[in-house]
């Protein structure tokens, strides 16, 4: 009956799905947006960058406190900047162009999914529209709903905006592979997608935006022995043409402002040496990514091994015997191992380097999910334990994947340490939102104990997309505005007393420790010294070379300035929030030490 409602009122199931990817993305990427600060150490840095591009008018090369930024490409500081232009300079409009990419890949994964399984009815002569919505649903709903998706979907930096358009390029390569041969326009449309998107993907970060894209195809369709066919129709030279004229003329005028510096910054430093070495410190065990999948995709990464079990994608003669739409589950496969080995193979390692893969993921639980939805006439084609055995001990494994979830929660306040913000640990505790995590996730537990004891399996996703969500609402959300409180806030609190009381050329000192997001916030230019005595050292040449005006400011913690030699009589309180202080040392009120 729900079928035939479905198939008949095609509108209505139409602005339904675009009623519920409205409420997951917004959720998910919107809700409270612009709400709480900068974030730093990164999000400033790229903030900062855009507003000094839309205030210079200079889009070329992108500078950060007055010096050249060549850490990424120039599409997210061009997006963020447009933003400035429509929205206002503020934290919503840094967010907006990430937020948009999120929102957009999960809208082209449910379409993708819907058409997926719409063909295969089609091959199969059957009506299950009921089916292929709520899979579409789901998908996208535990694509949006995932920690991963939601901290970069939610952050003003590049990584977001690449994902939206690598994946996105990723899904339009396989719409176009799998139209029938009889639809040439529509597989060329999709084609020029992919090509767009791939441009969209370089000039975000760069060769990784077409050499991940290239690995992921190339090895799907080595397996499947179509690489000559589908280049044909790929039209390749004139996808790398178009792909080419819309991303190098950037990189053309950016090298012929800034030469050799750009070439050895961009190329050499943030691409060739994050992939052979070390760089920042950010190295990591070979196994790092199982444990950011298993957390980052959390709470269904339980589900991952079974949904790839269930491709059998150790049979290539069955999959060269299937039609190409039927093969998204092979492709999603492909598109997820190909991300994980290859950042695997990097030596420098990140949580954010694997965000590509979170879409394939979400792909193939939501394809694993479908098969519980299959209609009793399909189902006979499958003997009962292939298909309720699996179910069932990953049902359980979900289960106590929760409880240790819900056990966790409660050691949280105790494990967080934090020098910028020391009071947060206490404040987090005596909140009650650790509790009320816990609670959220053992409840999750226990219904899918129940559900399990019942062997009723059609639920048990629907239960993680839930909790997940409720967890967000009622636990993450406001965990960030207590975070943003004690760790931001006074940073911004005492930016906007530097902007009043700061006098003209008065250097404005940051000792200690780096935080970008005062730049922003003053739009000033930021002296960073990392030593104590380094900073007595700067003051006091300032001093001896009469600098005017005759001071300084200085922001600091406030054990920094006994160790710069700086008594209370020695400058100005101009004010103190959180861990932070920010004072005024005039020259002649001091004796320097040499």
């Amino acid at each position: 009956m729900i079928n035939d409602y479905m198939g008949k009122r095609r509108v209505f199931t139409v602005t339904l799905s675009i009623l519920w990817l409205v409420l997951i993305g917004g959720v998910a990427f919107f809700w409270h947006l612009g709400s709480i600060g900068l974030i730093d150490e990164t999000e400033p840095l790229f903030a900062e960058a855009s507003r000094q591009m839309f205030v210079t008018g200079d889009w070329i090369t992108p500078f950060f406190n007055g010096e050249t930024r060549f850490d990424k490409p120039a599409l997210i500081y061009w997006c963020q900047a447009i933003a400035y232009s429509i929205f206002g300079v503020n934290e919503w409009a840094v967010r907006l162009p990430s937020a948009l990419a999120a929102t957009g890949l999960i809208s082209l994964a449910f379409y993708t999914i819907q058409w997926h399984l719409a063909r295969q009815d089609y091959l199969e002569r059957t009506t299950r529209p009921t089916r292929r919505w709520l899979t579409a649903g789901l998908g996208a709903a535990v694509m949006a709903l995932s920690s991963q998706m939601i901290v970069w979907g939610r952050t003003g930096v590049s990584d977001m905006l690449l994902v939206g358009c690598m994946d996105s390029a990723l899904l339009c390569f396989f719409l176009a592979y799998a139209q029938p041969s009889s639809q040439s326009e529509v597989k060329a449309r999709w084609y020029l997608a992919f090509y767009v998107l791939i441009a969209g993907a370089i000039l975000t970060k760069g060769p990784v935006g077409i050499v991940l894209p290239a690995l992921i195809i190339g090895i799907f369709l080595l397996y499947l022995g179509n690489v000559k066919a589908v280049l044909r129709e790929m039209r390749p030279l004139t996808g790398l043409l178009i792909t080419l004229c819309l991303s190098v003329p950037w990189y053309l005028l950016v090298i012929w402002r800034n030469g050799e510096n750009y070439i050895n910054s961009f190329f050499g430093y943030h691409n060739l040496e994050r992939f052979t070495s070390v760089v920042n410190r950010h190295s990591a065990p070979w196994y790092f990514y199982f444990f950011v999948v298993l957390v980052g995709f959390a709470p269904y990464s339980v589900y991952l091994p079974l949904a790839m079990a269930r491709l059998k994608f150790w049979q290539p003669k069955y999959w060269r015997s299937q039609k190409r739409s039927s093969q998204l589950g092979l492709f999603a496969f492909f598109w997820f191992i190909g991300v994980f080995g290859f950042f695997t193979t990097a030596v420098t390692k990140l949580p954010s380097y694997v965000l590509p893969l979170m879409p394939a993921a979400a792909i193939l639980v939501a394809l694993l999910w479908s098969d519980l939805l299959k209609d009793e006439k399909m189902r006979e084609q499958y003997p009962p334990d292939s298909l309720d055995r699996p179910f069932f001990w990953t049902g359980w494994v979900n289960v106590v994947f929760l409880l240790v979830l819900a056990v966790a929660m409660f050691y949280v306040p105790q494990l967080i340490r934090d020098p910028a913000a020391p009071n947060f640990s206490e404040l987090f505790q005596q909140s009650g939102l650790s509790v009320l995590g816990g609670v959220i996730w053992l409840l999750c537990a226990l219904i899918l104990a129940a559900i399990l004891v019942r062997r009723y399996y059609q639920p048990m996703l629907m239960v993680n997309v839930l909790g997940f969500a409720a967890f967000l609402v009622f636990v993450l959300t406001p965990c960030l505005f207590l975070i943003d409180q004690e760790r931001q806030l006074p940073l911004r609190e005492l930016s906007a007393i530097a902007v009043q009381a700061q006098q003209p050329n008065e250097e404005l000192i940051m000792v200690g420790f780096k935080k970008p997001s005062v730049a922003f916030y003053t739009k000033k230019i930021i002296h960073y010294v990392k030593v104590s005595t380094d900073a007595e050292q700067y003051i006091q040449d300032k001093a001896a070379k009469k600098a005017q005006p005759p001071s300084v400011l200085v922001l600091a913690q406030l054990t920094k300035f006994p160790e710069m030699n700086l008594k209370p009589t020695d400058y100005e309180n101009l004010g103190t929030s959180g861990a932070y202080q920010l004072i005024r040392v005039p020259f002649n009120k001091k004796e320097l030490r040499r």
